[in-house]
């Protein structure tokens, strides 16, 4: 970020932004990595779900949230070091619906990292985003910070080879949200050993962001908002001073302080998910003081999608929530407190309708 931009300016030209037309774009400040006194800032677009109906027809919709938040991205100022894409180009894996979303993305100016979705991957197991975009998982370093990308999405391997008569079942499956056939997401034991070894390298004062497409933690299983494995990618970064995790997936603002991991999710370009509770009661591991996001109004397709700005200062990540018919909400880390707090935290009876519609 430029030095002569304070985060109020900052803020203001994000309003601003979001005046224009609420998108589902994230704009993520990394202050003051190791070595490196230089801000820098990248964006986030996640989940846009691609879907093909026939031929060269393609649901319209999810096409346009996509291109309205890389209009967005491209208008940023000041301009973000790069972007990460944080998965589901796809909705039912088919390279119709990658070379499409890619050929959207390929308007995005400058560098962009991407993550591997379950969308784009159960109906080859990712051999065709493979092919396009390079590994699932990786690393790498930028301005004293270093990131890792990992695939989150995999699965147990007899229900992944060896239940389903044909790939397109498989991913009708695990493509939908409540699904009792579903099976759980992991790391999976490959790349915590390739984590394990990735992080060995990296002195445990250099500030870590950790992108992956599913949490990182256990919110809610019914809905596979839940990684299998979360605990022991957790105590992988354990040890490090300041790590914040960024996900997709969930298609709702989340946030979460487990230890030192901060946990922020993006939301989505194609449609805005419940939260769990709304439809079935069952144990969840969100803090308590998370307020609900605005429910989807049905006569505005871009309810409850929005943006969010992430300043990780600190090392725990204070989120900035622009919200549209509502007000804009900031969590932060109270480090009084030891968690995130939500500085307009609203009790039931207070919220107002968007709130509290489903």
């Amino acid at each position: 970020m430029s030095k002569s931009l304070n985060r109020r300016e900052f803020l203001k030209r994000g309003s601003a932004l979001l005046a224009a037309g609420s998108l589902p774009l994230s704009l993520v400040e990394v202050a003051f990595g190791k070595n490196s006194p230089e801000n820098f800032t990248f964006a986030y677009v996640s989940d846009s779900h691609i879907t093909h109906v026939k031929g060269k027809e393609f649901v319209r919709n999810w096409d346009r949230g996509l291109i309205r938040a890389i209009a967005e991205t491209n208008l940023l100022d000041p301009r973000p070091d790069f972007v990460f894409y944080g998965g589901d180009i796809a909705q039912l894996g088919k390279r119709e619906e990658i070379d499409h979303g890619l050929e959207i993305l390929s308007a995005l100016r400058g560098d962009v990292h991407y993550v591997m979705g379950e969308h784009d991957y159960y109906l080859d197991l990712g051999d065709y985003w493979r092919k396009q975009l390079g590994p699932d998982h990786y690393s790498f370093d930028h301005k004293g910070v270093h990131f890792v990308v990992l695939n989150s999405i995999l699965t147990f391997d007899e229900w992944t080879h060896d239940k389903w008569p044909s790939a397109e079942e498989r991913m009708h499956q695990m493509a939908r949200l409540d699904n009792p056939q579903g099976s759980p997401f992991m790391v999976g034991q490959a790349q915590r050993d390739w984590l394990k070894k990735d992080l060995d390298k990296i002195s445990k004062d250099t500030p870590l962001v950790v992108l992956s497409h599913s949490p990182l933690q256990k919110i809610y299983k019914g809905w596979n908002f839940w990684t299998d494995d979360a605990e022991q990618v957790q105590a992988l970064l354990k040890p490090f001073n300041k790590v914040s995790v960024l996900y997709g997936h969930v298609h709702q603002i989340q946030y979460n302080q487990i230890g030192n991991i901060s946990f922020n999710s993006a939301m989505a370009t194609a449609w805005p998910w419940p939260y769990p509770a709304s439809y079935k009661q069952a144990a969840s591991y969100m803090p308590k003081l998370t307020v609900d996001m605005n429910r989807a109004n049905p006569f505005f397709e871009r309810d409850a999608t929005g943006w969010q700005f992430i300043n990780t200062h600190t090392g725990n990540v204070d989120v900035h929530y622009l919200l549209p018919d509502n007000t804009n909400r900031v969590v932060a880390y109270d480090r009084k407190a030891g968690h995130p707090v939500d500085s307009e935290y609203q009790a039931a009876e207070d919220r107002i309708p968007p709130q509290t519609h489903y």
